[in-house]
């Protein structure tokens, strides 16, 4: 069983040393900051559908590849790898989802900074 407790007060924070004190030897405690909400992803998708629309040197991209795109500009941590046959290389790693609620926020200002000077129309608004 898989159980999310939110450290957001002293009881929640004592339920999880609960869970722990009488959880079995063989399971794994994950403690990390909290990702990116619905709400966040949500905006993202429509505000990348409204650079495609836009007349932009991007615009013309996928809504997939427009996120690589500003996940990169954001600097987000990325590896490549080798393709099988040794003659490429490919990234990996780039997943909004792995970005923390005050990155994600950061992505979505980064955005809407690129997009100021080609006064994209933010459907949102």
């Amino acid at each position: 069983m898989s159980k999310p407790i939110f450290l957001i007060g002293e009881s929640q924070k004592q339920y999880a040393i609960q869970l722990i004190s009488e959880a079995p030897a063989d399971h794994v405690v994950i403690i990390r900051q909290k990702t990116r909400s619905d709400i966040q992803n949500a905006k993202l998708h429509a505000m990348l559908a409204d650079l495609q629309r836009a007349e932009t040197p991007i615009s013309h991209h996928s809504i997939e590849d427009l996120k690589l795109i500003f996940l990169q500009a954001l600097r987000a941590e990325s590896r490549v790898l080798p393709t099988l046959d040794g003659k490429g290389m490919f990234p990996i790693g780039q997943r909004t989802s792995t970005l923390t609620k005050a990155q994600f926020a950061g992505l979505i200002e980064l955005i809407y900074a690129y997009a100021a000077p080609f006064e994209v129309k933010w459907s949102e608004e």
